[in-house]
């Protein structure tokens, strides 16, 4: 092991913390990373890295977020069932993308999404709606936060479910986790609290990671070098993870949205632009 392999451990750190803290796992920001520090590897390859360290943030920023009890868990678990058999597949078309097209696509994936975390969040995040009417398909949640807080609100479960199954292929495709497209859905689509929704899916990346490591272990896709650097970037994503848990409570959303967004547009123009000064 190169002594610069190390450094993925502070690597981890900042991506379990950012991660956690927005609830998308961190894998938006970890992918770029990867494709720059490790150029000749497969996309194969960096997903299968980025994968395993989502699911050791998600384990560990889902725990931080349990604590202070605003996880939805049968809303997480529902939207789960959706992700799980599109994460498959996720993980199994990235076989099949040239590394050239792996990254353009990855690039335009982020810049559209900064665009949409940008429009959607701030227009319709804040505020809970009516309660909804319309039988089988509508979902009232009771969350009791503790200290005699509690939150309640609806959701038509229909788009959530075509949402999450979305979220779920894509995010395996690209190794991202899927919080970066479930966060901003929950929020502005289903109007859940913009907390409960960074927290509920969180604990949702535990499943959708855990689908798709399994995919590129059994492909014989994280052998020695790929489990040694995933092991050191994992090691400082959980650190990360908690911290990140814990900055939370003192940002609020707009701040945390114009992270993100800036974040998105940065990494996403670098790898469109690329091949422009290659």
């Amino acid at each position: 092991m190169d002594w610069a392999d190390l450094l993925l451990v502070a690597l981890g750190f900042a991506v379990g913390a950012y991660g956690t803290m927005i609830g998308a796992g961190g894998g938006f920001v970890l992918v770029p990373a990867l494709l720059i520090l490790f150029p000749d590897d497969s996309q194969k390859t960096i997903t299968a890295i980025s994968l395993v360290v989502i699911l050791a943030t998600a384990v560990s920023g889902a725990t931080a977020y349990a604590r202070r009890k605003l996880i939805d868990y049968r809303t997480g678990l529902t939207f789960a069932l959706a992700t799980i058999p599109a994460s498959f597949g996720g993980a199994y078309a990235v076989r099949y993308l040239p590394r050239s097209w792996f990254d353009m696509a990855f690039g335009v994936l982020l810049i559209a999404l900064a665009a949409g975390v940008t429009l959607g969040i701030s227009r319709g995040a804040s505020g809970i709606r009516e309660p909804l009417r319309g039988g089988r398909a509508i979902i009232t949640r009771t969350v009791d936060r503790g200290d005699g807080a509690v939150s309640r609100y609806s959701y038509d479960v229909r788009p959530g479910l075509g949402l999450s199954a979305a979220s779920g292929f894509i995010a395996t495709m690209f190794g991202v986790g899927g919080g970066i497209i479930q966060v901003p859905m929950m929020a502005t689509v289903l109007r859940i609290p913009f907390d409960i929704s960074v927290a509920t899916s969180q604990f949702m990346l535990i499943f959708m990671a855990a689908t798709g490591t399994a995919v590129h272990a059994a492909n014989g896709e994280l052998m020695q070098t790929e489990l040694v650097r995933a092991a050191l970037l994992a090691v400082g994503a959980i650190a990360g993870a908690q911290t990140g848990a814990h900055a939370s409570r003192r940002l609020s959303n707009e701040t945390i949205t114009r992270l993100l967004a800036v974040g998105l547009i940065a990494i996403g123009g670098r790898l469109v632009l690329a091949p422009l000064f290659d």
